[in-house]
C-alpha cells in the first residue's frame, strides 16, 4: 500500500507555533506571547464589526476597494498599488510562490520572522539565513549571500523577535547593492511603534523603483489580529501578479469594516503608541536593574536575555506559575531569551514584580 507523498522539502518545515494562551491550573492568564495590542481594538472598529453582522450572508468586496482607499488616504499612497490580504502572512506566501520556486534562493536574516522560511520552503526555494551583527540585520552578510539564484530578500524592520532596527541609510545601501531583478520585501509590521527620527517603513524605496515591496499589518497597533488583515504597497507590476493569485474574497466582510474604522480613530492609535513608548522603556530599565540584559527594541515587545537556556527556561516556568505567558525563543535559535509583549500598565508591573522576584531567587539560591 502506498499513499500520496508530499514534496520532500515540505517535511523539513517545522510548523509555526503561535503564542500560547493557557496555563493548566491557572485561572487568570496574562498573555504577553503574541505581540497583540495592549488595549484591544478601537471602539469604532468594534462597532463597525458589529454593524455588519446582519450582512454576513453576502460576499465581501473582493478587491477591498474601500479599505485600499482608506489606506491610501491615511498614508498618502496610491490605492491602486495596495493589495490587501488575510494577514501579511498570506502576501508573504504569495510573493514566495510568485518569485521563488525550485532552483531559487530566498534570503532572510538569521533571527528573522519564521514565516519567511516556512513560506519560502513551501514554494520550493532554498532559504538562506544571513548572519546578524548584535542581533541586527547585517547588510554586508546579506549581500555576500546573493547569487544568480537569489530572487527575494526579506527584511523585517523593526525585526521580530529581536526588536532591532536598520537605519534608512542601511536600507538604501541594501537596495542599491542588490541586483535589480531581486525583490526586496520590507516587512514593517511594527512600523507604528518606531520613534526613531528618519525612519521610513519602506514607502521611499517602493517609490524609487520596480523591485521593492512594503508589507504592513492591522494585527499589532490596530489590535485586529483575530480578523487577519494585512496589506502591501508595491510597484504596479507586483500588485498585478498578486491580484492574479490571491484569494478572490481573501479579506472578510467584518475585517474590512473594522480595519476601515480603525484607520479613522487615530486618537486611539496615538494613545497606544505613547503607552508603548513609555512602558517599553520602563520595563526595559527595570529588568536591566535586576540583572537581565534587554536588547534595544523598536516594537511593542522586548527581548530579555537570561544568558543561558536553563535560566531562560526557569524564568519562563516562574512566570507561568504566576499566570504570565511570554514567548520562548528556542525556535529562533535564541534559547537563552524570552520575548515579552508590552501589555497594559498593570501587566507590565506584574512582569516586573515576577522577574524581580525570580532574579532575587537566582542570587540567593
Amino acid at each position: 500500500m502506498t499513499a500520496p507523498r508530499p514534496r520532500p522539502e515540505i517535511l523539513t518545515i517545522d510548523a509555526y507555533v503561535a503564542g500560547q494562551s493557557k496555563v493548566q491550573g491557572v485561572n487568570r492568564i496574562i498573555k504577553l506571547s503574541s505581540n497583540e495590542g495592549a488595549f484591544g481594538p478601537a471602539p469604532a472598529a468594534q462597532e463597525a464589526y458589529r454593524r455588519v453582522a446582519a450582512e454576513i450572508h453576502r460576499y465581501p468586496d473582493g478587491g477591498s476597494v474601500a479599505l485600499r482607499e482608506a489606506l491610501g488616504k491615511r498614508f498618502g499612497l496610491d490605492p491602486e498599488r495596495i493589495v490587501c490580504g488575510t494577514g501579511s502572512d498570506e502576501l508573504i506566501q504569495h510573493l514566495c510562490h510568485i518569485y521563488g520556486g525550485p532552483g531559487t534562493d530566498i534570503i532572510m536574516s538569521m533571527h528573522g520572522f519564521s514565516m519567511y522560511q516556512i513560506s519560502g520552503t513551501y514554494a520550493g526555494s532554498r532559504v538562506l539565513k544571513a548572519p546578524e551583527r548584535n542581533l541586527t540585520t547585517d547588510v554586508d552578510a546579506i549581500l555576500a549571500a546573493v547569487t544568480p539564484d537569489t530572487r527575494i530578500v526579506f527584511v523585517a524592520n523593526p525585526n521580530n523577535p529581536t526588536g532591532s532596527l536598520l537605519p534608512q541609510s542601511e536600507m538604501e545601501r541594501l537596495r542599491a547593492g542588490l541586483p535589480p531583478e531581486v525583490l526586496l520585501a520590507i516587512d514593517a509590521a511594527y512600523a507604528e511603534y518606531v520613534t526613531e527620527p528618519g525612519y521610513d517603513p519602506g514607502v521611499k524605496l517602493v517609490d524609487a523603483g520596480e523591485n521593492t515591496v512594503m508589507l504592513r499589518t492591522f494585527s499589532k497597533v490596530y489590535a485586529l489580529g483575530g480578523l487577519r488583515v494585512g496589506w502591501c504597497y508595491a510597484p504596479a507590476s507586483v500588485t498585478d501578479v498578486l491580484n492574479r493569485v490571491r484569494g478572490v474574497f481573501n479579506v472578510n466582510l467584518g475585517a474590512q469594516a473594522a480595519a476601515i474604522a480603525a484607520l479613522e480613530e487615530q486618537g486611539w492609535i496615538d494613545c497606544a503608541i505613547a503607552h508603548n513608548t513609555e512602558f517599553r522603556a520602563k520595563l526595559s530599565s527595570f529588568l536591566e536593574s535586576v540583572g537581565i540584559k534587554v536588547w534595544p527594541s523598536h516594537g511593542n515587545f522586548i527581548l530579555a536575555d537570561f544568558g543561558t537556556p536553563a535560566r531562560a527556561e526557569a524564568a519562563d516556568a516562574f512566570l507561568r506559575g504566576r499566570g504570565i505567558i511570554v514567548r520562548g525563543m528556542a525556535a529562533y535559535d535564541l534559547p537563552h531569551c524570552l520575548r515579552i509583549t508590552i501589555g497594559n500598565g498593570e501587566e507590565c508591573a506584574l512582569v516586573a514584580d515576577a522577574l524581580g522576584s525570580f532574579m532575587a531567587g537566582q542570587r540567593h539560591g
